[in-house]
């Protein structure tokens, strides 16, 4: 992996978010699809950012991974030990950014778990939501169509405005918040076809 990042073009639309929420005083929650895991781990390396991951083997394999690039954990998932795992995040993400795939584990593929929303309403902080698209790459023949870009390449980035969920939300609330963020991720996609394309 990191051989392969030594060699990569990076294109990032959108950057100036980061550093809104920094000089708010606020952390990030970054929302993602589980397809670009690679390209994010390289992007976001050695920031202290902690990812929640699954506690089967597929996430030990995962965790053993990103903390060789500098990343903490939260081990849960939507479906085994998620509430664990998000009291955690509510913990860390006040001292530091964390991270999500949102349609991870298991899927379906870019369709929003609610987990990332939530973590915003209880903890005040803004989700970031951002996509990655490689100029040429190989894509796997799995659930969530894996992307690893090819060496010597260029990936583009699309970063959108920071979300910020109200503390006051509701359910019924919350599922509009979901809603929009996926929305914001498809937008985002599209806005990675375009600097793909100009």
């Amino acid at each position: 992996m990191r051989a392969l990042g030594s060699t990569l073009t990076w294109k990032v639309e959108g950057a100036e978010h980061f550093t809104a929420i920094e000089a708010a005083g606020h952390k990030p929650i970054l929302a993602f699809w589980h397809g670009r895991i690679f390209p994010a781990t390289l992007y976001f390396q050695r920031r202290g950012i902690v990812v929640i991951t699954s506690e089967n083997y597929d996430g030990e394999w995962i965790a053993r991974i990103i903390t060789r690039f500098g990343y903490g954990t939260a081990r849960g998932s939507t479906s085994r030990s998620g509430p664990k795992a998000l009291r955690q995040l509510v913990r860390e993400v006040n001292h530091k950014g964390v991270a999500f795939t949102l349609d991870g584990p298991r899927g379906p593929a870019e369709v929003a778990q609610p987990g990332a929303v939530w973590l915003s309403k209880a903890s005040g902080q803004p989700l970031v939501p951002f996509h990655f698209e490689a100029a040429s790459s190989w894509t796997m023949k799995s659930w969530d169509r894996t992307q690893i870009p090819r060496p010597f390449t260029t990936v583009v980035m699309a970063i959108a405005k920071p979300i910020y969920v109200p503390r006051d939300a509701d359910d019924a609330a919350l599922e509009e918040w979901r809603q929009r963020l996926q929305q914001s991720l498809a937008e985002c996609r599209q806005r990675c076809t375009e600097l793909l394309c100009p």
